[in-house]
C-alpha cells in the first residue's frame, strides 16, 4: 500500500523562477469518483497510470505504475476527459524537502501551485519565501477537479 501525504499552497512572486529547469506534463483522467481518480500522465519520454484514493486531511492512497508512452498517448486521446491538465513542473529543494511547483497552461493558465510531500501529517515544514496561502483542504485545486472546473472559469 502506498500512502501519499501532501500539502498544497499557492505560489506568490517570481523569486523561485530560474532556480531549476521545468518538465512539461500532460495528463488526463479516465475516471474520477468520490473514492478514486484514475489518471494517465506523460512526462517527456515516460508515462504513468496512477490511481488515487480520497483525501483524508493531507493523506490518500496512491498507486503509480509506468506504462508505455504509446499506450498513454492512446489512452489520453481515447479514454480521458477533456480538457487535459497541461503544466510545467519545477522541483526545488528547500528546507530539506523537495517542493514541486506546477505552472499550469491551457484552461488553467495563471494558476501556480506548490506541493510538498511529507513523511507524516504533523511534520513541521519551513515555508520558502515564495509560498502563499495553503489550499490543501480546498478541493478546487485538485488536478482532477481542474479538469471539470478549470481555473479560467472561476
Amino acid at each position: 500500500m502506498a500512502k501519499e501525504i501532501e500539502r498544497k499552497f499557492l505560489v506568490k512572486g517570481d523569486s523561485w523562477r530560474g532556480l531549476v529547469e521545468g518538465s512539461v506534463y500532460r495528463q488526463g483522467y479516465i475516471a474520477t469518483k468520490d473514492k478514486a481518480a484514475v489518471r494517465i500522465r506523460i512526462v517527456g519520454e515516460k508515462s504513468y497510470l496512477t490511481i488515487k484514493g480520497p483525501s483524508i486531511k493531507y493523506s490518500r492512497l496512491e498507486f503509480e505504475y509506468p506504462i508505455p508512452v504509446e499506450d498513454a498517448q492512446e489512452m489520453l486521446e481515447a479514454l480521458c476527459e477533456r480538457p487535459f491538465i497541461e503544466k510545467t513542473r519545477y522541483k526545488i529543494q528547500s528546507g530539506g524537502l523537495i517542493w514541486e511547483i506546477d505552472e499550469f497552461d491551457g484552461v488553467n493558465k495563471g494558476l501556480i501551485l506548490a506541493e510538498v510531500e511529507l513523511n507524516d501529517e504533523n511534520q513541521q515544514i519551513e515555508l520558502p519565501s515564495w509560498i502563499g496561502q495553503e489550499v490543501s483542504d480546498d478541493s478546487r485545486y485538485f488536478n482532477s477537479n481542474l479538469v471539470k472546473h478549470p481555473f479560467s472559469q472561476w
